[in-house]
């Protein structure tokens, strides 16, 4: 990578957010362009989880966005020493700076599902679990209601919170 003088973009995950950088690297070292910690996605609004899919992608598209406004247009991905696997939050990542206009070389199989993106399978899975066991639905769901977000209400969540970043000078 270093090599072929190309942009990168790392994707870092913690225990908590997910880490991404635009990084060049230069004979004295690696200079970070931008940057964009998960836990930035509160300032368009996100309460839900900072480390699931749907934060992934809304993390690439802010990343991207950061990176048009510095005349940045495309950059590889490199995930580290993460496995990659079809579907991945890596590749949510990738999706969603392809989506603010960065190209980013991938292949369209290992893409998330629009759906899983979306947080789809969490919102009806909440609904099932709701009508089947409250108990454990208010367990299982406890950061998402003590944030005021009904896992339920994901999806147009995540829709408000994209186009909050989508529209962000």
């Amino acid at each position: 990578m270093i090599s072929s003088k190309r942009t990168r973009v790392t994707v870092r995950f913690s225990g908590k957010y997910i880490y991404l950088q635009i990084i060049t690297a230069l004979p004295i070292g690696d200079k970070v362009l931008t940057a964009v910690c998960s836990k930035e996605l509160e300032k368009f609004g996100w309460v839900a989880s900072h480390q699931n899919t749907s934060a992934a992608y809304l993390s690439g598209l802010l990343l991207g966005k950061k990176a048009s406004a510095l005349s940045i247009d495309a950059a590889i991905l490199d995930i580290g020493l993460r496995q990659p696997s079809k579907g991945a939050r890596v590749f949510a990542v990738a999706k969603g700076m392809v989506d603010a206009g960065i190209q980013v070389p991938y292949d369209k199989r290992v893409l998330p599902r629009e759906e899983r993106i979306r947080g789809e399978h969490i919102a009806s899975y909440a609904k099932i679990l709701s009508e089947e066991d409250q108990q454990h639905y208010e367990r299982l769901f406890s950061q998402y209601l003590s944030r005021g977000l009904k896992p339920e209400e994901l999806v147009g969540h995540f829709n408000n919170v994209k186009n909050n970043i989508l529209t962000a000078s």
